[in-house]
């Protein structure tokens, strides 16, 4: 049973702005279980919870423990039963325990209230109950790149012919099912496929020759790294695990042995997964093109990275444009709007704190910022408090023009955010335009936000 007491706590709706759901299970040092079967547990409970609520009234299965001396919360009889009727193997992971046994005594009646309640939906099995994550946090897209540090896009296609006999189709629309193919008009290399394409049981995955990334998350390395006119040799990531934006920006780099990406993760666990990533995605010939290190990027100094002229910043955020959010958020909706508000303004204080760091850089002269939030407290609003801080204004930062900023992108920045800094309506649509937006889904993948600041660096100042 120590499955369940270890989920039960994490199940509660908290009132605690201490991270998402999984980052909160992953970092507990105390579990005995493993933290990915427990994930799984939770979220799925939460998935069907109302389903389940609904069992746990009209069974009566509370009062019939209640009646043996039987304690077991909500949160417990929860988990119970979601392994009985809500999960594949339809049991419980467990030994011989005095509240198993009470629970099990009422499986006949749990079991009657389930069949009543897929007679009431018009449903033969679980899968087809309406649930909000079938609504709000299905992917619509399987998004992966062809990794040009590992095989030539050309020779690609000639060595992974399930890739080639995919069928090319002009829109995201068009993905409907599996056997298409889109090609990317923003992100070179980067298709889209349909979710159930089966692309991770490829040679080209296994290899890392394929890399599964959402389009957005794409944007920033390419925005820091595609204008010919300004190329970076050596660019940090400020945030690298878990690294498929860091091995993007080594894809960008140009071909030669100076060439590097300086990655920094403070977490121990985040950045095992970062290296083993970026092992994968170089291979031995060219590990040297990414030098990880794991600390803190704020603490670094500099001056100890004169040559970098190009940093990727992408801080720890509500995540609220990601899939899978939705359905954790409307179960703590709880929460108050104070609270919200009180966790959005420590995130963005933190992003400002390492934008700031980056923008110290001495000759660094393009920094990218990017979130997977669609709050304007953790992107817009952090921008301006940039472009007004009299530092970094000194140092000459300002946002770029939208002409190299993914030019060919719709959906912008919200220029009337920008009039806390400009009464002009047209200056506010050239700030809003050194910014990208991608709306979680409409967009074909998740929520993301992007800006870029850019100066000419001196050469006595360099």
């Amino acid at each position: 049973m120590k499955l369940y007491f270890e989920a039960e706590k994490f199940l509660k709706p908290t009132k605690k702005a201490n991270g998402s759901l999984q980052s909160r299970i992953f970092n507990d040092k105390k579990l005995t279980n493993s933290p990915k079967h427990i994930f799984a547990l939770v979220y799925s409970t939460i998935k069907y919870k109302e389903y389940i609520d609904a069992l746990i009234r009209k069974s009566k299965i509370k009062q019939e423990l209640q009646i043996k001396k039987v304690k077991a919360s909500d949160e417990l009889l929860a988990l119970l039963i979601h392994d009985l009727l809500f999960s594949s193997k339809g049991r419980i992971q467990s030994g011989k325990h005095p509240i198993k046994d009470a629970f099990l005594s009422n499986k006949t009646r749990l079991q009657a209230e389930f069949t009543k309640l897929k007679l009431r939906y018009k449903v033969k099995s679980v899968q087809e109950l309406p649930t909000k994550e079938t609504d709000d946090d299905e992917t619509p897209i399987r998004w992966f790149r062809i990794n040009t540090i590992k095989i030539d896009p050309e020779r690609f296609y000639t060595k992974h012919p399930f890739f080639k006999q995919l069928q090319p189709v002009s829109s995201l629309e068009e993905i409907t099912g599996t056997g298409v193919i889109y090609s990317d008009d923003y992100i070179p290399n980067l298709f889209g496929v349909h979710p159930k394409e089966k692309i991770t049981n490829t040679d080209a995955y296994k290899l890392g020759e394929i890399i599964i990334q959402d389009r957005a998350s794409c944007f920033p390395s390419h925005i820091l790294n595609s204008d010919p006119k300004d190329i970076h040799t050596k660019v940090i990531d400020a945030c690298a695990a878990p690294g498929n934006k860091t091995t993007h920006a080594a894809a960008h780099l140009p071909s030669g042995t100076d060439s590097v990406v300086y990655a920094f993760e403070r977490d121990p666990k985040r950045v095992q997964i970062l290296k083993t990533m970026c092992e994968k995605a170089t291979g031995k010939n060219k590990k040297k093109l990414i030098q990880i290190t794991h600390a803190d990027f704020t603490t670094t100094k500099p001056d100890d990275f004169a040559e970098v002229t190009g940093l990727v910043v992408d801080p720890s955020c509500s995540g609220s444009g990601i899939f899978g959010r939705a359905l954790e958020d409307s179960y703590n909706e709880q929460e108050s709007e104070t609270i919200d508000t009180e966790r959005l303004q420590k995130l963005a204080g933190f992003q400002f704190a390492i934008m700031k760091h980056a923008l110290s850089f001495p000759s660094a002269r393009k920094v990218v910022y990017s979130t997977c939030s669609v709050h304007v407290q953790e992107n817009e609003k952090v921008v301006i408090d940039l472009l007004s801080d009299a530092e970094i204004s000194k140092r000459g930062w300002k946002l770029a023009t939208r002409d190299v900023v993914l030019p060919s992108w719709e959906r912008r920045g919200f220029a009337d955010e920008f009039v806390a800094l400009s009464r002009d309506p047209e200056e506010c649509e050239k700030l809003a335009g050194g910014c990208v937006r991608a709306n979680p889904k409409e967009d074909g993948g998740i929520g993301f936000f992007a800006a870029c600041f850019v100066r000419t660096v001196d050469d006595d100042e360099a």
